[in-house]
């Protein structure tokens, strides 16, 4: 069971067993100091927001603001709340929720620019670790923090929060963060807490992390941190980005370098990752190094038996290394085999799509398999989009899939032009579709669909300039006509008058 209660220290999100939720009281509480600094950081942040919004049209503002409640629900959930309750706050929280959407913006600017519409999972992979940051900070205020943004809850506030689960284990945390902020007899902090604040964390940070890892906090310097430190650096990653892989993966401080990680490393090395990409793979994905090697050689070797190759493979795990964390049995063999069903090249599909792999079959494959075939296409020309897109079911059914299909019915196009232009799905409605197609109709000229969107705007322009002129000089050409004598006669005649 998960209680709300009231605690005055140290606020937490803890699973307690069997789920549910219970409420029992509310109180007063004081507030840290960091919810005092959210309220300033928040307030700037509102121009920029503002400013995002401008360059997005409201459509895909709509599309993206219904993933981002999605996914807050979603995290909500996987932190023990009832659908109710989080139901409840995604309603008080529409400030959060743009800017939620916001920070995508900020992130992928250079995507909308373009006109390209990010995925479920590209937008799912962007906040995940700012979710997890605040609830790192905030603990089990961070309904109240999420339903009152951009201000923090008022101090003296009556606010819910989350009963601790376990004495023990929070007995534990609570040394642990004690520890992280010690003073010692020279008046100091201890020798690894200031080497991690030279590295360019703060304190608050490395508490969030010994709140995530209570082991991180009796890490000795010497023997554990400034090795991996120095190892990580060596490898190429700019110290700017060793407190994000710190933070995603204390644990990587706890393993040994030559007994685990570096004979990890060569393991995949021989697989074919590319060992001059070491950097931003683990960047990317940290936790890559603290699987085993039995780990690693049951997915590799599970993708040799679906035929990929071993370029293909070092290729996979350099550009998608967390494909390593999905189950083989549980996840990416069902999956595969869903797809071979609809006589999909399974090996083509993991090489160019294996983030594809780690979709839902029941609430993410099927939904849009249905969808399509209840819009007449058969199951194997659903075969050919995936085949040929394999982002296609990354995108939201409701959100985008629908939109999109809707105005395609106003194109004068078959539907045999989506599958062999599946890729259309992934293009901004808004910024792109509508406006290119909007050209093509006064124009008159004809364009295949991948000729209207896949082209830069540079390249669409020199095209319609010269199937415009194609289209006009054809007019133009002269036709000749032959004429009985007389008619020809009297055609002068009133050609001269």
């Amino acid at each position: 069971m998960r209680v709300f209660s009231v605690t005055q220290t140290f606020p937490k999100w803890c699973p307690l067993p069997r789920g549910g939720y219970s409420i029992t009281k509310r109180t007063q509480i004081c507030f840290p100091r960091q919810l005092l600094i959210f309220r300033a950081k928040s307030a700037e942040s509102q121009v920029d927001e503002l400013q995002n919004f401008r360059m997005v049209p409201s459509a895909v503002l709509t599309s993206e603001k219904e993933e981002a409640k999605a996914f807050l629900t979603l995290f909500l959930k996987n932190q023990g709340l009832s659908s109710s309750v989080a139901a409840r706050t995604i309603n008080k929280s529409d400030h959060f929720i743009d800017h939620l959407v916001s920070r995508l913006h900020s992130v992928h600017k250079t995507w909308y620019l373009v006109g390209r519409e990010l995925t479920t999972l590209e937008i799912r992979d962007a906040l995940t670790p700012y979710l997890e940051s605040l609830l790192e900070e905030h603990g089990n205020i961070l309904v109240d923090v999420v339903e009152n943004f951009p201000n923090p809850p008022r101090k003296g506030r009556k606010v819910t929060q989350v009963a601790l689960a376990n004495p023990t284990l929070d007995t534990k945390k609570i040394k642990a963060m004690a520890r992280v902020s010690e003073v010692g007899p020279s008046g100091q902090l201890p020798p690894h807490i200031l080497y991690l604040i030279e590295l360019g964390m703060d304190v608050g940070q490395i508490k969030a992390m010994t709140r995530k890892f209570p082991a991180f906090a009796y890490y000795s310097l010497e023997g554990k941190i400034k090795p991996i430190v120095e190892f990580l650096l060596d490898l190429g990653i700019p110290q700017s980005g060793i407190p994000t892989i710190l933070h995603k993966r204390p644990q990587l401080c706890g393993i040994s370098l030559s007994e685990n990680i570096i004979p990890t490393m060569s393991c995949l090395e021989k697989l074919g990752l590319d060992k001059k990409q070491w950097a931003k793979v683990i960047h990317r994905f940290p936790a890559l190094l603290t699987y085993s090697r039995q780990k690693v050689k049951g997915s590799v070797d599970y993708m040799h038996e679906l035929g990929l190759s071993a370029e293909s493979i070092g290729k996979i795990l350099t550009r998608c290394p967390h494909i390593i964390s999905y189950s083989v049995d549980e996840k990416l063999r069902p999956t595969a085999e869903y797809f071979r069903a609809m006589g999909v090249d399974v090996a083509v599909l993991f090489h160019r799509s294996p983030q594809t792999f780690g979709l839902s079959i029941d609430a993410n494959l099927k939904p849009v398999t249905e969808f399509f075939l209840e819009r007449g296409f058969t199951i194997e020309e659903v075969g050919a989009m995936i085949s040929r897109y394999g982002a296609l079911y990354t995108f939201s059914l409701t959100e985008n899939l629908i939109l999109k299909w809707n105005f395609f019915l106003t194109m004068d196009y078959p539907k045999s032009e989506l599958v062999k232009f599946p890729q259309y799905f992934g293009y901004s409605l808004e910024e792109r579709i509508k406006p290119r197609y909007a050209q093509v109709r006064e124009s008159g000229v004809k364009l295949v669909l991948n000729q209207v969107l896949s082209i830069s705007v540079s390249e669409f322009e020199k095209l319609m300039k010269r199937k415009i002129k194609k289209l006009t000089d054809s007019k133009q050409v002269p036709v000749d006509i032959e004429y009985p004598d007389d008619a020809g006669s009297d055609m002068e005649r009133q050609l001269k008058l």
